[in-house]
């Protein structure tokens, strides 16, 4: 009687999505550097800014890649397709803010710098925040929380300096910098969302 070899079964490897995740947020925070040192005076801009978000957009290509061919992921995939695009829309965000400061010729004053760092903090909460989902989903809300909290200190430097904006003369420079504040108070707005996204997978998984 001939031997029959038995079948076995493979399972596709499990990609470590959360770590590319997190890839995808730390050359967001490479631009989130990038944008605290141009609003405080140094001399970077758009080309620079535009080549980290190239390789953010491949970061984001490769979690993608990664939740098509996966088996099984350590969150849904809803939840990390909405939390890389709401990554990739905050650097897009501040691409998008220094391109226009260029544009109108408007650079940045003690408001936008002000808010520029406390976009900072958020974004590295949410590092933190993502790096304990699976983990802890205290921490992971905490941290969470604390992005948030982070956005609404930016609501301060927001009214001041749109109110400061009044005091301006020249027509086509108090235009030109509220847009700046509304463009930052958008981030702002697309952190909150990132966050809220992780406290709903953290209930999601409880």
């Amino acid at each position: 009687m001939a031997h029959v070899t038995p079948k076995r079964w493979f399972l596709p490897e499990t990609p470590d999505v959360l770590r590319l995740l997190r890839d995808q947020l730390a050359v967001t925070i490479e631009g989130v550097d990038a944008f605290v040192a141009w609003a405080a005076g140094e001399p970077c801009g758009a080309s620079e800014v535009r080549e980290i978000e190239d390789r953010g957009d491949a970061a984001k290509r490769e979690l993608l890649n990664a939740l098509r061919e996966a088996f099984v992921t350590q969150l849904e995939p809803e939840d990390l397709f909405t939390l890389s695009r709401g990554i990739d829309w905050i650097l897009n965000g501040i691409g998008d803010l220094i391109r226009e400061a260029e544009v109108l010729e408007c650079g940045p004053d003690a408001g936008v710098a002000e808010m520029a760092g406390l976009l900072a903090k958020a974004v590295r909460d949410l590092d933190a925040a993502i790096a304990q989902l699976g983990a802890s989903g205290d921490r992971a809300t905490a941290a969470a929380d604390a992005a948030i909290e982070a956005v609404r200190n930016m609501q301060g430097a927001y009214y001041r300096g749109m109110a400061e904006t009044s005091g301006l003369d020249a027509r086509a420079e108090r235009i030109a910098r509220r847009e700046l504040y509304r463009r930052c108070g958008h981030i702002g707005d697309t952190v909150v969302d990132v966050a809220e996204r992780v406290v709903y997978a953290v209930v999601k998984e409880s």
